[in-house]
Parts: C-alpha cells; structure tokens; sequence
C-alpha cells in the first residue's frame, strides 16, 4: 500500500453546522447505530448509553463481575439485542457480555494462559468470530503513549462461548486501537494509535492474518482512533486531539475533512509526543471549540449520510451530514 503524509488541513465549515443528540453520557469512546436509528454509546457509569429514535434514553447498567466495576471502552451490538463491553480497567481488562437486564458475564478474561491487561476493543464478523484488541502491556498505560510502543495485539476468538478458541493472531502493533472489516470482510485494519499509522492484515479462511500491510501514515497532530467504511471503499479515520475526521483512500492517500484544535495546545501535545513524555494531561485537557477528543466515528440515518462522532471527554454525541454514505456496519439490522 501507499502511505502518504498528512495534506494541510482545510478549513472545517463542518463545525458550524453541528447537531447534539444525548445528555449526561460519560466519556461515550465509542458509538454504534442501526438502521431502525438507535444510538448506544459505551459510558464509563459502567453500561451503555441507549439514544432511541425520539431522543429518550435508557441505561443498561452492568453488574461487577468478582468485584470489578466494568470501564466500557469499545462494545459491540449482537444479534440477540445484548452487548460485549471491552474492560478498560486499571489493571486488567477482557471482553464480557451485557444483556440489557443488567445481567453481566465474562466472555474472555485471559489469553495463552495469562489475564487480558486493559483491552480496548472487541468485534464479531460474519462467521461468528470475535476479534479483540489490547493497546498495550505496559501498565500504566501512559507509558505506551510512544512511537516506541510495540507491544499491543489483536485476539481472534473462533468461538465467543469457548474461552479455549482464543489465540493471538497478531502482536508487536503500535497501541493498538480500533479495528474494522473492509467491505469485503477478507481485511482487518486496525489503527495504531501511537505509532500513527492505520495497517491491515488478510484474514486466512481459519482467522488467523497473514503478513501486515500499512495502509497510510499520519503527520504531526493525528493520533488514529476509531475508524468507519464508506460505500467507495475509503475509511474514514477520527484523531483524538487534533479532534480531525479524515477520509484516507484504498491506496493510502488522505484528506483531512474536519478538524477542531487550538494550535498552540497541539503543539505542546506534539512537542510530548516527540520526547516521549506524553501522559494523561496532554489527552485529558483537549482544548477546542466544539469537539472533545473524537474516538468513534458511525455512520447512520436512512440513507446512512449521516455521521455520528463519539468524543471521550463529550457528554454527547456530535451529528453531522457526511459527504457520501458509510457502509452498512455488521450490526446495522440488529
């Protein structure tokens, strides 16, 4: 593939122009919609967030699984209308099931024999398969802020009911972050946050990847977080910080298509990042002017132009018109 550098951000129109839906979420990292219009964002009140077509909301609160308060990261919608909840914990992390009556169960909490540290992001495909990724080792996860980091990875699970089908499919990634099927399903790509790039791998007929790919390579100010297909077979990338959406195309070239930062503020980010002493207040104290810290990109509304932005330091979600269609996530008719 091609990796180009960052083109110059142009000015965002797009910010003018944006609409809220939801109060009172707490750090929605990570949003899904589905045809009928509902919106669930994860919410580290230890649930998931329900947006419903006319604007009211429920919360489906999880239970402590042996004492551990869930920190939803990334979840994922199912087909039986229940949920799986990536565990950002402090220390340890794993994939576990929310049904909308509170009830809670792990699904994987360990991989070759050792604990799952704090994992960021789970997905079922086609075949039944759940895919998980852990950013980082390193505790805390701080330390992984670092163009040095290499030691996230990516779980394939052939089973989700048999903690035994799980195996790591693919390690040595840069903080690994959120992943997504191409089009096609016969691609993963996974973002890597802190080594600023987005990958991909071939997905074998028995789950396991062959040799990775990078699709693209971002410039100063993009750290890639979430990511969403469109119906041309671009992917659309959200940067927290530089609060940037930019379209990156099937042979690696980008476009920055919105973006919402103070530049001073991104400076002082980068100028960390650079000598490797960035920490939680340089993702923590995001200055912009509507935006705050985009993690999650969905693509949603009836002729699925509309885009939905899930921000960490949000307490709801950003709504705007996209310039062409996403493409129909897995969950899109659950």
């Amino acid at each position: 593939m091609i990796a180009e550098q960052n083109t110059q951000a142009q000015p965002s129109p797009q910010l003018n122009v944006l609409a809220w839906t939801g109060a009172g979420l707490v750090r929605p990292e990570c949003v899904l919609i589905n045809s009928r219009g509902d919106l669930y964002a994860a919410d580290w009140r230890s649930g998931v967030a329900h947006i419903q077509p006319d604007g009211s909301q429920t919360f489906y609160a999880a239970q402590p699984v042996d004492g551990e308060v869930l920190k939803p990261n990334g979840i994922a919608l199912r087909k039986d209308g229940s949920f799986l909840l990536a565990h950002l914990g402090a220390e340890l992390g794993g994939v576990f099931s929310l049904q909308r009556d509170g009830q809670t169960r792990p699904v994987l909490t360990e991989v070759d024999g050792k604990a799952l540290p704090p994992t960021n992001y789970p997905l079922e495909d086609a075949h039944g398969r759940l895919w998980i990724t852990v950013s980082t080792r390193l505790s805390p996860r701080a330390l992984g802020y670092r163009n040095t980091c290499s030691d996230g990875f990516i779980v394939c699970m052939d089973d989700p009911a048999d903690p035994k089908s799980a195996r790591i499919v693919a390690d040595g990634l840069g903080y690994t972050n959120e992943i997504a099927l191409d089009p096609t399903g016969q691609w993963l790509y996974v973002n890597e946050t802190f080594t600023r790039r987005l990958s991909r791998f071939p997905i074998r007929s028995d789950g396991s990847l062959g040799a990775k790919q990078i699709v693209t390579e971002f410039g100063a100010g993009t750290y890639p977080d979430g990511m969403a297909f469109d119906v041309e077979g671009h992917v659309w990338i959200v940067s927290i910080v530089s609060n940037r959406v930019i379209r990156v195309s099937p042979i690696g070239e980008q476009q920055i298509w919105l973006e919402d930062v103070d530049i001073d503020h991104l400076a002082w980010v980068e100028q960390a990042y650079q000598s490797h002493s960035m920490g939680r207040p340089h993702l923590d104290g995001v200055k912009s002017k509507q935006l705050r810290n985009i993690s999650s990109l969905a693509f949603g509304g009836r002729d699925l132009r509309t885009g939905y932005l899930g921000c960490l330091l949000g307490e709801s979600i950003a709504t705007l018109r996209m310039p062409v269609a996403g493409h129909p996530p897995i969950h899109w008719n659950y």
